[in-house]
């Protein structure tokens, strides 16, 4: 298919992402008096209250104190809501820049200001399956992969690194704000008995699972993150001395392993 018609038919058809490659509303004088960022704050705040399951477009214009037609006027769609919500949030990460501590400390800083923002907006975390071609998100991806190149990561391991670290910040969030809701005090403890109960068969998980770990979730996250960029940094550092390595070296070093 051609691209620029696959463009435009995702454009129209009001689908997750689309809301990107459309034109912002319809502007002069014919347009209501309502704007997008109101929508967007409006929409952020009725998410943040009651999650994206209550969201829909007759209750945020309910809020808005406007009609649906009118809201329609700015947005097609729930997705398109959701889309500029979800990037509305991520302006709220910080580029790190000009630190001088290296590309360890950038990704970190840039890494726990995405999983803060994730935290403060719990419904966000389970939204993220979604195209994502919002300036915000595309900023902060954009500093993802340009930071790992400056580590010396290269494909295919860039690209791996790069979901890598995504989906452990996302999931992680996930984990965190369906856990804190929806773990009862009650339930938490019928689960705990139930791993004690059956330690024998599930001795590791008796001992160590989440169950029966401790709700220090920022430690955790830490150490989980160091143990990527652990990982990162030392393929890198593998890719550089493979680079380094003269076609003689290597045509060597390749024959010692076939041996």
């Amino acid at each position: 298919m051609d691209e620029s018609k696959a463009i435009s038919g995702a454009a129209r058809s009001g689908s997750a992402g689309g809301v990107w490659l459309r034109p912002s509303g319809r502007s002069g004088r014919e347009g209501p008096p309502l704007s997008r960022d109101r929508i967007v704050e409006e929409a952020l705040a009725l998410l943040d209250e009651e999650g994206a399951g209550r969201l829909t477009m007759r209750r945020l214009a309910e809020r808005l104190g406007t009609g649906s037609t009118t809201l329609y006027w700015h947005v097609k769609t729930k997705d398109d809501v959701l889309d500029l919500a979800l990037d509305a949030i991520f302006a709220d990460v910080r580029i790190p820049g000009g630190s001088g501590q290296g590309w360890r400390a950038d990704l970190t800083a840039l890494i726990d200001g995405w999983r803060a923002v994730l935290l403060r907006h719990p419904w966000s975390s389970a939204l993220l399956g979604r195209p994502m071609l919002g300036p915000n998100v595309l900023a902060r991806s954009e500093f993802l992969y340009a930071t790992l190149l400056e580590a010396g990561v290269t494909e295919p391991h860039l690209t791996a690194a790069a979901f890598g670290l995504s989906n452990y910040v996302i999931g992680s969030a996930l984990m965190q704000t369906t856990w804190l809701t929806s773990a009862e005090q009650a339930v938490r403890q019928a689960a705990q008995e139930h791993m004690r109960v059956n330690r024998e068969r599930y001795p590791a998980l008796a001992a160590h699972g989440p169950l029966v770990a401790g709700d220090d979730w920022d430690t955790s996250f830490a150490l989980g993150l160091a143990w990527l960029l652990d990982g990162i940094e030392a393929n890198a550092a593998t890719e550089r001395a493979a680079g380094q390595e003269s076609p003689r070296d290597r045509h060597l070093n390749g024959a010692v392993l076939d041996d």
